[in-house]
Parts: C-alpha cells; sequence; structure tokens
C-alpha cells in the first residue's frame, strides 16, 4: 500500500510516493525541471495558470509511475500541499476563469490595508488574528472591483490546492485551516467571518463546503484514474497549505516547535496554543493542520517573498550554466561577510514582515576592486539569512522564543553557506530532516485515510540527518546590524 504526496509550488509541482507501513519515500519527481515562470502582466502582479499547475501534476506523476519502483494501482489515498494564499476562480462547470493570483501578488494591499482600517485593527486582529492585506480575501475583493465581468461569473473560490483536488475528483471543499490563511475565519466566532464577507460584499455561496484538514476531500474520477494509472478508488485525505504542511512533515504540532523553509519563499512557522495577533500584522497567524475549536493549534507565519528566488536570480545573472551545487561551492570560497557586501532580498513583491511595503532588492557598498562573483553569491545567501533574522525577532516579540528549529534538507538548507549564516545570525540550531512538502503530504493522506492512528504513529520514524550549531556568532551579528542599517535606510526613503 502506497500514499501519494502533491506538492503544488511556484516553481514546480512535486510527487512523492511513501510506502505505507514502512513510511520509507519510494521514489520523488518534479516538473518542470527549471523553474516555473510566474507571469507578471503589471509591476508588482505575479499570476500563474492553474492549468498549468495539473499539466505540471501529470507529467511529474507520469515520471514517477515511469520508475518501476512501485505499482500504481496499489496508492490508496492522496495529500496535497500548495502554495499559500493563492486565489483561483471557477464557473459551474468548473472552469477556470483567469489566472490564479498567487501569494507574492502586491494588487490588493490597499484594500486590505484599508479594510484593516475601516473593519478596525483591533477587531480584525481579535477575530481575524491579522489584517486582511493582501490575503486571499482581498484578492477577491479586487477581481470583485476591477474584473465585475469575471466576478459575476464565479460559482467557487479555492485555493491551489483545492483547485488540483478539483482536477481529480470533480469536488470542491475547503478547510479552517485554509479559510484562515485567505483571512475567511472568525477565531472568536469560529465561523466563516460574516463581518468580512459582508465588509467586501461576498455571497458567502462562494465559499466551498467546510472540512476537516485530515477527511477524505473526493474520490478520483475514473476517467482521471485511467489516465494517471491509478485505482478508481483512490481518495483525497488530505490539504494543506505549504507551510503548515511542511511543519506536519516534521512533526512540528504542538506549542514552541518550530520549522523552516526557505524555497522560493522563505518561511519560519511556530506553533502555538495562543490566539497571537502582531499588533501591525507583520508575522501572522493561521489555523494549524491540528487546529481543533476545543485545543487551539496555530501557527505563527514569517513570510519573507524575496529568498530563494532571490538566489535563483543571482544564478541566472551570475551563473546560469552552473548548478545550485556549484553555485553554493562558489560562494563558499568567498569568507563571512562577503568582504563588506550587502544584499538586501526583498525584490518579490510587498513584504509583510515590512508593514506591506515594497522595499526592492539592492546590492551595497561594491568595491569595484575587490569584489567578485563568488562575493555577491556569498552575500545574497547572507542576506536572505539575515532577512530571516529580522524577522525572527519580531515573531520573539510576539512571545515566540525557538530554541531548535526543524527544517528539511532542501533548498537553500542545502547551502553550507545559507545554513551556518542562518543559524550565526539567529543563534538558534537547526535540525535537518531528509523530509519534504511532498512527502509530507503524503503522510497526511495516510493520516486523514485512518492507516495511521495518531500523529505519534505516522512520524516514529522521523530521525534528523543532522544538526546544525550556531558558529562565528559574534562576526554574524556585527555583519547583521551593518545590514540591518542599510535596511533602515532603504524603508525610510519610500
Amino acid at each position: 500500500m502506497y500514499f501519494l504526496g502533491i506538492d503544488v509550488g511556484t516553481s514546480s509541482v512535486k510527487v512523492s510516493i511513501v510506502e505505507a507501513s514502512s513510511q520509507r519515500k519510494v521514489c520523488s519527481a518534479q516538473y518542470p525541471a527549471v523553474e516555473a515562470a510566474i507571469n507578471s502582466p503589471q509591476p508588482n502582479w505575479a499570476e500563474q495558470d492553474p492549468l498549468d499547475w495539473w499539466a505540471y501534476f501529470k507529467q511529474a506523476l507520469s515520471k514517477a509511475n515511469a520508475t518501476g519502483l512501485y505499482d500504481p494501482k496499489q496508492i490508496t489515498a492522496i495529500g496535497i500541499a500548495y502554495q499559500m494564499h493563492g486565489l483561483v476562480v471557477v464557473d459551474k462547470n468548473q472552469q477556470v476563469l483567469r489566472n490564479a493570483i498567487i501569494w507574492c501578488d502586491s494588487r490588493a494591499v490597499t484594500l486590505g490595508n484599508k479594510a484593516f482600517e475601516e473593519i478596525g485593527k483591533d477587531f480584525n486582529l481579535k477575530h481575524h488574528l491579522n489584517s486582511p492585506g493582501n490575503f486571499t480575501a482581498s484578492k477577491l475583493a479586487w477581481v470583485k472591483a476591477n474584473e465585475p465581468e469575471i466576478y459575476e461569473k464565479i460559482d467557487k473560490i479555492m485555493l491551489p490546492g483545492d483547485f488540483i483536488a478539483m482536477k481529480l475528483s470533480g469536488t470542491i471543499s475547503t478547510s479552517i485551516s485554509a479559510l484562515s490563511e485567505g483571512v475567511f475565519w472568525d477565531f472568536q466566532q469560529n465561523e466563516l467571518s460574516t463581518t468580512l464577507m459582508d465588509y467586501y460584499g461576498f455571497d458567502p455561496k462562494l465559499i466551498p463546503s467546510i472540512l476537516p484538514v485530515f477527511a477524505e476531500h473526493g474520490q478520483i474520477k475514473k476517467a482521471v484514474a485511467e489516465e494517471l494509472g491509478l485505482s478508481s478508488t483512490v481518495t483525497i485525505n488530505y490539504k494543506a497549505g505549504d507551510q503548515p504542511n511542511n511543519a506536519l512533515s516534521l512533526n512540528v504540532l504542538q506549542p514552541g516547535e518550530v520549522a523552516a523553509t526557505a524555497g522560493t519563499s522563505g518561511v519560519i512557522y511556530g506553533v502555538s496554543d495562543q490566539l497571537i495577533a502582531d499588533r501591525e500584522s507583520r508575522v501572522n497567524t493561521f489555523a494549524h493542520v491540528n487546529y481543533r475549536n476545543d485545543e487551539i493549534r496555530t501557527g505563527v507565519l514569517l513570510c519573507i517573498n524575496g529568498t530563494g528566488i532571490m538566489n535563483s536570480w543571482g544564478r541566472k545573472l551570475l551563473g546560469k550554466d552552473l548548478s545550485y551545487d556549484q553555485i553554493n561551492a562558489m560562494a563558499f570560497t568567498s569568507p563571512i561577510g562577503s568582504k563588506g557586501l550587502q544584499v538586501i532580498p526583498f525584490g518579490n513583491g510587498a513584504e509583510r514582515m515590512l508593514n506591506n511595503q515594497l522595499v526592492g532588492a539592492s546590492i551595497s557598498s561594491i568595491d569595484l576592486n575587490r569584489h567578485e562573483t563568488s562575493d555577491i553569491l556569498r552575500a545574497i545567501q547572507e542576506g536572505i539569512a539575515f532577512a530571516f533574522r529580522y524577522g525572527l525577532d519580531i515573531m520573539r516579540e510576539n512571545g515566540l522564543y525557538p530554541q531548535m528549529i526543524r527544517a528539511g534538507n532542501a533548498n537553500l538548507f542545502l547551502s553550507s553557506v545559507f545554513r551556518d549564516a542562518f543559524v550565526g545570525s539567529t543563534n538558534v540550531p537547526v535540525e535537518i530532516y531528509d523530509h519534504d512538502g511532498s512527502v509530507g503530504a503524503a503522510m497526511g493522506a495516510g493520516i486523514g485515510s485512518g492507516y495511521y492512528a495518531n500523529f505519534t504513529e505516522a512520524f516514529k520514524s522521523l530521525k534528523p540527518v543532522y544538526t546544525v550549531e550556531p558558529q562565528y556568532v559574534e562576526q554574524y551579528e556585527e555583519n547583521y546590524q551593518q545590514w540591518k542599517e542599510i535596511l533602515k535606510i532603504k524603508i525610510n526613503t519610500k
């Protein structure tokens, strides 16, 4: 028996097959091999075609099936993780009405900030735990205000993972966790927020059926099963945003436990048993995958838009013929501090931890006689690590003091330069695990289908590959303070 995990990322769609009894990853595959494009028809807009995600998924699954390492007919349950905060809209025939407005799109910031003020900051923070800001609800409000002919045709709204589930099963559903990440959920009333829905003038019929995260979200359609080589009895038993799912994959489920990722975006995600709300909504709180009305489990999320995409930009500009391993090796040849070079990585839309400002990316203190490609590549990774430190300080202001952070052995955490800068600048050790989002989604399917009795059983075999301890803390602290001064100048000039 096997579980299929699907991770609908910004750069690609990845699938993993996990053998149920041993909890062993049999194989993984992703598509495309290079980063998928983000469409930006206007400055600070970011869109992707949901049908591309579906095509990428089919290609990735075909690659996995072609390995011959498992019998696809023995897959019994599917779990789906997905890029958070996106907006997909379909008509009554489940046809996509426009490109998805994805997480890093900034067009709705003004609408969300206005809602924050007019609904009331205190009300928003108490009931929604966040400003409506740039989240899914505000993106839908933008469509309503600017594309009324499309808005009138909408039958259901959904997040990216809901769309893949719909294509597999024909069923559209959501969860409290998903609604909270779109800032549709009222945590005080434990229901869909009538205040926000009324403020934006949304018909509640636009919201799909609300189911638990771990539940049956549909059975695969026979024609789809035949096309994919799967059994027609396969069910979808789990859906979650990529960051709650990453935390699940690392068994980060209880208060005080913390996970991190450094993919296209960068995230620190800490679990709490409180309804935490940052006064400025710089870090955001959502219902975690194990949230219940009678047992609060929230995820406090620090998101940095400009992380892996900054590293990718550096590679395209300076070493497009090199692999990431080669880029990392080149960065390693530059000394800590990059000979004084500093990179501000905020060039991928409005940054929530900077109060939704569009600060932009920059390279500072260039010495034309000293600095080489390796220095720029290292400065990029150090700058990303310093952005994490800046955000972690905001989380500390809100009462979260991680003693250990868990991360998957993927993306920027594959780079020793980044790992050491992250750990050195935050002064928090990191445990590295050989898990990723698609494996976590597969494990979620096992939990949701009832194969695993509880979380303890599901993650009994999970062990860290290694631990990175802080080194050169004083040196990284000095470099971070210099970086922070440059950031302050950029903020003050906006």
